[in-house]
């Protein structure tokens, strides 16, 4: 199928200078992907795309386009921001949405704080990560979304692992993973009452590898901080977190200089870098496959407050 024109930049110092090699495998897993897209389009009236900016969103934000060229992607984007966002990630995010001229919904955790639906953490490890739940089950009744396609792998996290491609939600906006629907064959079954929704994932069958593997074929631009640059850093619980204005150091963690990357990108407070040299996509590739540890679990606080952290937050409507 022939492809518009997409703005394929790189960013300066990450640039796809190795030869991508053939990867069979990924045509599978994009039709499967597409399918599923068009699946929903089909099916629901209206649907959104959760779109962060992040690598994965990225994937699907390529899937989208390729699933509806040479029409317009026939439904909106949406990002939890929690205003703490990475500027460089914000950036990016913004650019896209202007090139593809696409409409974009911000669920507003600041927002939710000033109308008092949430109340702001404190503390020296306080994170808005774990209030996004509230802005985004708001913002899916606001504007009566029955669809919302996320990036989640089965690979990232032992709950994520726990889902259907269709991911009932009641209408509280809640998950119960002991009673899901099969999905035999591949059929999905979306049927849902009014105010209820289903939240969708198109790459669940996806790796992490996959999905460079992918970013490599398609020559997709990413945030610069997927790739190795020089940080002021600190290390917290186990975990390299940069200095920024709401991370600041506190008493005994000392400040220090390095060479580090991002494997997955979301609020600051609780998103820990890797010490790496992978300026290239291949580089992360190859340091990506031989990587005993998940993206989330070695980079996400919040997810190391319990082995059912994640579980808990996605019963409470979580991605």
């Amino acid at each position: 199928m022939p492809m518009a024109a997409v703005d394929n930049r790189i960013p300066p110092g990450a640039q796809h200078t190795e030869v991508a090699p053939s990867y069979d495998h990924l045509a599978a897993l994009e039709a499967e992907s597409i399918h599923i897209m068009r699946e929903v389009v089909a099916e629901f009236e209206r649907p959104v795309l959760l779109f962060s900016g992040g690598k994965d969103s990225i994937i699907m934000l390529r899937l989208a386009e390729k699933a509806f060229f040479p029409a317009k992607i026939p439904f909106p984007l949406m990002h939890v921001d929690t205003g703490h966002n990475f500027p460089e990630v914000m950036d990016y995010r913004d650019r896209r949405v202007a090139e593809l001229n696409a409409r974009l919904v911000v669920a507003s955790v600041e927002d939710a704080i000033a109308q008092g639906l949430v109340t702001d953490p404190t503390g020296p490890r306080a994170s808005r990560n774990q209030i996004q739940t509230v802005p985004l089950l708001h913002a899916i009744q606001q504007h009566k979304f029955d669809a919302v396609f996320g990036g989640a792998r089965r690979d990232e996290e032992k709950a994520r692992a726990k889902e259907r491609v269709f991911s009932f939600r009641d209408e509280f906006g809640q998950w119960d993973p002991k009673n899901q629907r099969p999905e035999l064959w591949s059929l999905f079954n979306g049927r849902h009452r009014k105010g209820e929704h289903i939240r969708v994932f198109p790459i669940s069958n996806w790796t992490e590898v996959d999905v460079w593997q992918y970013i490599a074929r398609e020559q997709l631009e990413l945030p610069t901080i997927y790739f190795a640059h020089e940080r002021e850093v600190f290390r917290r619980d186990g975990m390299v977190m940069a200095v920024t204005p709401v991370t600041p150091a506190q008493a005994g963690e000392e400040v220090f200089r390095t060479i580090v990357r991002y494997r997955t990108v979301g609020d600051m407070t609780c998103t820990a870098a890797v010490e790496s040299e992978a300026d290239t996509v291949g580089k992360i590739i190859e340091e990506v496959a031989t990587s005993r540890i998940t993206e989330r679990g070695a980079t996400r606080a919040d997810d190391r407050a319990s082995e059912s952290a994640m579980e808990d937050r996605k019963r409470e409507g979580y991605f």
